[in-house]
């Protein structure tokens, strides 16, 4: 019996998962590349792809004004989701960990259950919710805050409250689980010893949760950059953002190159912004560190 104790804890783990993570790896890699080859050829029209190497596609993006300005509406779009997300999704999160009734388990499932919900099926409640004769609309012009229907298709506010409504579900699960890891003695001492209830959450809580917050902002961020149906179908065809050009691309101008392009663009800016967050994050506690 000790034996077989033995083994077992000295199974090696990393190779179990090394097959699944050969196969996502080259799923990823296979799709990526297709795009990334195809981004280095010129469109000759109908679809036909040229077969000399050519970089004018992304001479064509980092000059043109329009694909600047919708690079930059996709990083912004998916900053002020990402944001708002963790404002809403933050205070959630701690009253569910910090529960200690049965509601809390029925609250967690609930928005389990949330996330399953087809993201076509949540568009289309928030365009039932806030239609001119909706519940929104109808609570605004009834205390007098607007004289006309405020309607969130077409712009670039019902685009951000899209993608919250997308990943607020994904945010409120890993805020919970970061909040469980943080001991509940902590937010008591602090108390004991003349910590407001919001000084304890800004000098004990918050610096606890960084790490967490730090790669759960990540994901959030990553899952709003890459987000296609919250954008074509609130923004309306006015709210153009890199998923939702280079769709059009493909399918309304049948330009595989330039989609190539466009996809490539895409994730390099990620793949950068992700990079430049986890170096100013390393910096900061570095920094803490050393004052400390």
């Amino acid at each position: 019996m000790s034996h077989r104790k033995k083994v077992n804890m000295n199974t090696r783990w990393e190779l179990v998962l090394l097959p699944s993570l050969i196969f996502v790896v080259v799923l990823i890699a296979g799709s990526q590349y297709v795009f990334l080859e195809g981004s280095f050829y010129k469109d000759l029209g109908l679809g036909r792809v040229g077969t000399d190497i050519d970089v004018s596609n992304y001479v064509r993006f980092f000059t043109d004004s329009f694909y600047l300005n919708t690079l930059w509406i996709t990083v912004k779009t998916a900053a002020l989701a990402t944001f708002f997300t963790l404002i809403l999704g933050f205070p959630v999160a701690y009253l569910i960990a910090r529960m200690r009734s049965r509601w809390s388990m029925l609250l967690l499932a609930g928005i389990v259950v949330a996330t399953f919900v087809t993201i076509v099926i949540k568009v289309f409640g928030l365009m039932i919710i806030f239609s001119a004769d909706g519940l929104i609309n109808k609570f605004l012009m009834g205390v007098g805050i607007v004289d006309t229907p405020y309607t969130i298709i077409g712009n670039q506010t019902g685009v951000v409250v899209g993608l919250m409504h997308y990943t607020l579900g994904f945010g409120v699960l890993l805020l919970y689980s970061v909040i469980q890891t943080i001991p509940r003695s902590f937010e008591e001492a602090a108390q004991i010893h003349g910590a407001s209830r919001w000084r304890m959450h800004y000098r004990v809580l918050l610096p606890l949760s960084i790490p967490g917050i730090t790669i759960g902002s990540l994901m959030i961020f990553n899952m709003s950059m890459g987000a296609f149906t919250s954008a074509a179908l609130l923004g309306g065809g006015r709210v153009f953002t890199l998923p939702v050009l280079i769709q059009r691309t493909v399918m309304m101008e049948v330009k595989y190159s330039m989609a190539g392009t466009l996809s490539a663009v895409l994730l390099v800016t990620v793949l950068l912004i992700n990079l430049l967050a986890i170096i100013l994050i390393r910096r900061f506690r570095a920094a803490r560190l050393v004052i400390a």
